[in-house]
């Protein structure tokens, strides 16, 4: 456009110079005016133009943005089955006792999450970054989160999900309506009318699914839905202290902060207490769950970067909302690879809880809205 634009103010201009000695009045009068309304298109041509790149950016942008978060909800499904999946696998097979399987499922997945996200670092020329920001106030913020989130939460969702299966998934997805509440005691935060709408379309979709056990009667549902629940409590407290953490540290730092920290009190304090010493070591030396394992880390660690990815590119509460999706994802991947029953209780509480959290989380009205540069 711009070219052609100027092409035609060349051709005007040398036209001008030719005829202005040759024309009468009329006709020059005409020329020059010709000739200044082309050099006024040729200014304004760059600047709409330019109006035009920033807004198709933009949109772009917003697109990858809700890609991002829509990745960082399926990756986070597929660690849910996957890790679950290895503890099928000798040496967790058999073991007798709730805690020990997923105590060390959990600290080994944390620990490559970590590994994972090192490796990620050290490729962007980060590395230097973890250690200043460790001996920081943010830095220690996200590390008091990382054990409400990891050892706390994880730990408790992964034994939820072993005795209660799939069930245990959007009982965890409570999360948003805790750290609502959360934010409203420690943070003064006020709850919205939309927010507590959510809270109770929460309240009810994790009523609808704890009051029916799945047919065939598996064994200890009930206790694995109070952990499911412990786990939706411990990522409210985690949200609570990494708001402030988070909001002043590089968020791939403060992600790998959060894994190294987490793995490690996972292995120094939590296997010893549930006296899982032996499998930690006899689970380190078995190649297929350890393989297992690495690849549920991975979507860990992916899921984590995609998040922060997306709330940066569509916000906080857009980021949240599409992470939410996880809920699906693992009823669905548990119900596919390992053979959870998908109950009309359980699809149905699902849904309600995912609609819940998101009032929660976000004006539904902000998905439709382009987000302002």
């Amino acid at each position: 456009m711009i070219q052609e634009v100027q092409q035609e103010v060349r051709l005007v201009t040398g036209a001008m110079v030719s005829l202005l000695y040759n024309e009468d009045t009329s006709t020059k009068i005409n020329l020059l005016n010709r000739g200044v309304w082309m050099m006024k298109e040729t200014v304004a041509a760059p600047a709409a133009t330019a109006g035009m790149l920033k807004q198709k950016m933009n949109s772009r942008f917003r697109r990858n943005g809700i890609v991002y978060g829509l990745i960082s909800g399926l990756t986070f499904g597929l660690y849910s089955t996957v890790v679950a999946l290895a503890m099928m696998k000798e040496p967790f097979l058999g073991i007798i006792g709730a805690f020990a399987a997923p105590i060390v499922a959990s600290a080994i997945n944390d620990a490559l999450a970590a590994i994972w996200l090192l490796i990620w670092n050290i490729k962007k020329g980060k590395i230097k970054e973890i250690g200043r920001s460790l001996v920081t106030i943010p830095g220690l913020m996200v590390a008091i989160a990382a054990v409400f989130g990891g050892p706390i939460a994880n730990g408790a969702y992964l034994v939820g999900i072993d005795m209660a299966g799939a069930a245990a998934i959007p009982i965890s997805a409570l999360c948003p309506m805790f750290g609502a509440i959360f934010a409203r005691m420690f943070l003064k935060q006020k709850i919205d009318k939309r927010v507590a709408v959510g809270m109770f379309i929460c309240v009810i979709g994790a009523a609808l699914i704890s009051y029916v056990k799945p047919e065939g009667g598996v064994e200890n549902f009930t206790l694995g839905i109070v952990f499911a629940l412990v786990a939706a409590l411990g990522w409210g407290l985690e949200g609570v202290f990494a708001t402030f953490g988070m909001s002043m540290l590089d968020s791939n730092i403060a992600i790998t902060i959060r894994e190294g920290v987490s793995g490690i009190v996972y292995i120094a304090v939590l296997v010893p207490i549930f006296g899982a010493t032996d499998l930690f070591a006899s689970a380190l030396g078995s190649v297929s769950p350890m393989l297992i394992i690495a690849a549920a880390a991975l979507f860990t660690a992916i899921s984590f970067l995609t998040w922060y990815m997306a709330n940066n590119m569509v916000g906080v509460a857009v980021g949240m909302s599409l992470n939410i999706t996880y809920v699906l994802w693992g009823v669905v991947f548990a119900a596919i690879f390992l053979g959870d029953a998908l109950t009309p209780t359980v699809i149905a509480g699902a849904i309600i809880i995912t609609i819940g959290a998101l009032l929660v989380s976000m004006n539904p009205m902000d998905l439709f809205k382009k987000k302002e540069a």
